[in-house]
């Protein structure tokens, strides 16, 4: 009885991390992540809130941790199955996609060293936010 127990507990473990486990799912949650910190800080590019170091930071910090695991999230077959924005040019140039992901990362990192003060912040962020656009027009899909 125990070993049927032990057992039944194990597929639904498994089936459980499976379903949980969603590429698509995932990346949606990233990108809600990334939403957030650029909400930050093109409120602070509009003057709608006060300009704070830390919250820059942490808003290029959650960038490059995010572009770190992003590219992974798109393996073979997960441009179906769920509903995604993510255009088949993902998958068709892969290349590309990867430099997009690297050009921002990089963007980023060198945004967080280069952020002291007010001024460099509004001469920085438009760059590292460029990279969100560009990327969004190759390889999103237009609702």
């Amino acid at each position: 009885m125990l070993r049927i127990s032990l057992s039944t507990l194990a597929i639904v473990s498994v089936a459980s991390l499976a379903i949980a486990a969603s590429p698509i799912a995932d990346r949606q949650a990233l990108m809600k992540a990334n939403g957030g910190a650029t909400k930050a800080l093109v409120g602070m590019m509009k003057g709608e809130t006060a300009f704070n170091l830390d919250a820059v930071k942490k808003a290029l910090t959650t960038y490059q941790q995010n572009a770190d695991s992003f590219i992974a999230l798109f393996p073979e077959g997960s441009d179906k199955g769920e509903k995604t924005s993510a255009s088949p040019k993902i998958w068709s140039d892969m290349a590309g996609f990867k430099a997009a992901n690297d050009k921002f990362k990089a963007d980023a990192t060198a945004a967080l060293a280069a952020i002291t003060d007010e001024a460099s912040f509004k001469a920085t962020v438009p760059g590292v936010l460029k990279n969100c656009g560009a990327c969004h027009e190759a390889y999103r899909l237009k609702d």
